[in-house]
């Protein structure tokens, strides 16, 4: 690419940093900004930033006063607030925005996946599919299982949760990728007979569907928000193929 020019990368998933990665060897000035709800997060190449903007208006001004050129919003499907924020921020400032998302997990044969629109939905259906709930839709959505009484959980999480929490609960600290013998052994010792999760798609944590497969339980699954009005990919690749013809590659 003639010249070096700046991209705003909205991230903290993998396609995320292997979307900061290729920028950087095109000779892209590639700015990745992160939430900062991670306490360690894995960091990708080229400059970071941690924190909001100040919502959209914010936004747009530090678009501006960087001289960005285009943004690539390659959050978590669930990241529902920065992804509005960046329609409006990026309108706001002229500069043209890309949706980076990867494609939803599909059940298969085998599968008993029900799916809910929310977790207050899934702490809901859980009270008539099972007594020992595998709980891995992230430590900030366990408020919503905090009324569950009867049911005994696990929850895996990068970070220690905050209350509230449900009553009886178990929390593992940790960080994909999982692998089947891993996650099959895990849901054998606490015998695991629902596991609810979020539609994120991608195969760093795909284990656990399987696992659940072979076990024969339920599995309750959030389905993403909508995200309309957003030109959107679903691979590194084609965001590449964007960012170029943005920059006029």
């Amino acid at each position: 690419m003639a010249g070096v020019q700046t991209v705003l990368v909205l991230g903290g998933t993998g396609e995320a940093r292997a979307l900061a990665a290729g920028l950087a060897e095109r000779g892209v000035r590639v700015v990745s900004s992160l939430a900062g709800r991670v306490a360690n997060p894995r960091l990708p190449v080229g400059e970071v930033r941690v924190g909001g903007f100040g919502g959209p208006d914010g936004l747009a001004r530090w678009l501006t006063e960087n001289d960005v050129a285009a943004v690539v919003d390659a959050t978590h499907p669930f990241a529902e607030r920065i992804g509005a924020s960046a329609v409006a921020g990026t309108a706001k400032a002229g500069i043209p925005l890309l949706r980076l998302q990867r494609p939803g997990w599909q059940a298969g044969p085998g599968d008993d996946w029900q799916w809910v629109d929310s977790l207050d939905e899934a702490a809901r259906k859980i009270t008539s599919l099972g007594e020992r709930i595998f709980l891995t839709s992230g430590r900030q959505g366990l408020a919503a299982f905090a009324g569950c009484t009867e049911q005994w959980f696990l929850a895996r999480c990068v970070d220690p949760p905050e209350p509230p929490l449900p009553p009886k609960i178990e929390v593992i600290l940790d960080r994909g990728p999982y692998d089947l013998p891993g996650e099959a052994a895990l849901m054998r010792e606490h015998r695991i007979d629902v596991l609810v999760t979020k539609d994120s798609g991608g195969t760093m944590t795909t284990a656990k569907l399987l696992a659940a497969r072979e076990r024969g339980i339920p599995v309750v699954v959030v389905r993403r928000p909508a995200r309309e009005g957003v030109h959107t990919v679903e691979d590194v690749p084609a965001a590449l193929a964007w960012v170029s013809a943005m920059l006029g590659a």
